[in-house]
């Protein structure tokens, strides 16, 4: 009999489903500090408010300047601030945009071979807003983990199960669903250009035989694809982070947090923390999707075995 291989087989929803979710969680806690030194050079400049208080005398200079920092003043543990919310929101949000993704975008080609830009583009906003709608809070309070000053006993939050009873409590259940618009918007860009850009990248590469369905590919595809995003993405990603962060009444709304920006700041604030989000999406791109492609083949090898009788 000839010998079983994964790739002879296209993987069941479910496998997509568990392998793009424990994908997003590896990748996670490879990148997470690169994503809260992101943070915190997007909200520095706000002016200062209850919520990021000790923002105003620290200043952050660059990736290593504000992690040499925020390691000096808080300690290394800092740098993970959040993770468990973030490992919640990544098993959810990734299980649902990526995992999802292909069955989506089969969906709107009707079955069809052909596979055009428009459909992938409809699969990826349809998935990321699915995926923000499901995580939501995750990412809430996530980023006010990252946001908050470690040192010193004024911490908002002493865990992530306090956060979420807190932000209930002090600013309604709507509150874990703060700034679902713009992170629809941002997620809806994030997914078009991530995985778009990823298939287009990897169906070039494969179709004009420059290499091979390996992981020298899925490196090379993953690495554009997040550079392209972190370009597209980086202005709504700032105005997500501000908004999610603000203390109650700071902002009436996303646009009105734009705004503010644009007057106070200048449009360079739409870029700010542009090196370590394009770090932290680029390489957690590269470990997630490298990662996703080898549990692919490893779960659709696992189920073959366990069905196959001896």
């Amino acid at each position: 009999m000839v010998g079983f291989r994964a790739g002879d087989v296209p993987p069941t929803a479910t496998v997509k489903f568990i392998g793009a979710g424990t994908a997003a969680c590896i990748a996670d806690l490879f990148t997470f500090p690169l994503d809260t030194v992101k943070v915190r050079l997007q909200i520095q400049g706000e002016t200062k408010s209850p919520v990021n208080t000790g923002h105003g005398p620290v200043k952050y200079r660059g990736v290593f300047g504000t992690i040499s920092t925020m390691v000096r003043v808080e300690g290394p543990r800092s740098l993970y601030s959040g993770l468990v919310a973030g490992l919640q929101r990544q098993m959810s949000f990734a299980s649902v945009r990526i995992g999802l993704y292909d069955s989506v975008k089969q969906f709107y080609t009707k079955g069809s071979d052909h596979v055009g830009i428009g459909s992938r583009l409809m699969a990826g906003c349809t998935t990321g807003a699915m995926a923000v709608a499901v995580a939501q809070p995750t990412d809430v309070v996530k980023v006010r983990f990252q946001a908050q000053i470690s040192a010193g006993a004024n911490k908002r939050y002493h865990g992530t199960m306090d956060a979420y009873r807190t932000i209930a409590k002090e600013e309604g259940f709507r509150g874990l669903w703060k700034g679902t618009g713009p992170n629809i918007t941002r997620n809806a860009i994030v997914n078009c250009t991530e995985l778009v850009t990823y298939d287009l990248i990897k169906d070039a590469l494969l179709k004009s035989s420059l290499m091979t369905d390996d992981l020298p590919c899925h490196f090379t595809s993953a690495f554009g694809a997040g550079f392209c995003t972190t370009v597209i993405a980086s202005p709504v990603d700032v105005v997500k982070t501000r908004y999610m962060n603000s203390a109650p009444g700071q902002y009436s709304s996303a646009l009105n947090c734009a705004v503010a920006m644009l007057t106070k700041e200048g449009p360079k604030a739409f870029y700010k923390g542009f090196m370590p989000s394009f770090l932290r999406l680029g390489s957690w791109n590269v470990v997630m999707f490298v990662t996703y492609e080898q549990l692919k083949r490893a779960l659709m090898a696992a189920r073959h075995n366990w069905a196959t009788p001896l």
